[in-house]
């Protein structure tokens, strides 16, 4: 079992998902989390001007993503992040990461259900 935590952009969501439900919806749906967090990698936010005065935001909005996976479908969920989340053919800077983290337990609170089963 594995997790994937993708960071992208705000704009992407609806790609990435269109991309995940092709290759990991198999009869019932895939569970994913989604939340707005903000933060900076190489690509800082965009300079705006207030009033006039020159104004550069340190955190750029982004989109997290959540997922847990099985062994299996790591790499299918990962091809699918890339493809919906890169922009243009080639992609851009600012495109976003991938953290591919191991799960040792998963349990699902209804039926007390763990491990792969479970997710």
């Amino acid at each position: 079992m594995k997790l994937v935590i993708a960071i992208i952009r705000p704009d992407r969501l609806d790609a990435v998902q269109s991309k995940l439900q092709a290759v990991l919806d198999e009869g019932d749906n895939f569970r994913l989390t989604v939340q707005p967090v903000e933060g900076h990698g190489r690509l800082h936010g965009e300079v705006e001007y207030v009033r006039g005065v020159e104004v550069k935001p340190r955190m750029v909005r982004r989109t997290q993503i959540t997922i847990a996976v099985n062994d299996p479908y790591v790499e299918r969920a990962v091809q699918a992040i890339v493809e919906g989340a890169r922009s243009g053919g080639t992609g851009a800077v600012g495109d976003g990461k991938i953290f591919v983290l191991p799960i040792d337990d998963c349990v699902r609170i209804r039926t007390g259900e763990r491990g792969n089963s479970a997710i």
